[in-house]
């Protein structure tokens, strides 16, 4: 499973974190996806050939930012699918 966040996000979560109070807050996408989904995604977004993906049998455990949107951050793109279509 992988779970994905913009740089521009990343930097804007990073500045607004120095308010935050201490512990550790997840920053990413609002949907984590196996690479079997993700890769096909991301070849056609940029134009490239479809990779041969593994499947991981559910390995990983997803990600959830719950806390960051509890602190204010919200990302410009709320999934990676809506994220790709920016590429």
């Amino acid at each position: 499973m992988a779970s994905f966040v913009e740089a521009d996000d990343a930097a804007r979560a990073f500045v607004q974190a120095l308010a935050w109070p201490s512990g550790l807050v997840n920053i990413v996408d609002d949907e984590p996806a196996g690479g079997r989904e993700w890769g096909p995604a991301f070849a056609a977004a940029v134009g490239g050939t479809p990779p041969q993906v593994d499947d991981s049998n559910g390995i990983g455990r997803p990600v959830r930012n719950r806390a960051a949107r509890q602190l204010g951050w919200d990302p410009s793109a709320a999934s990676w699918r809506e994220g790709f279509t920016q590429l």
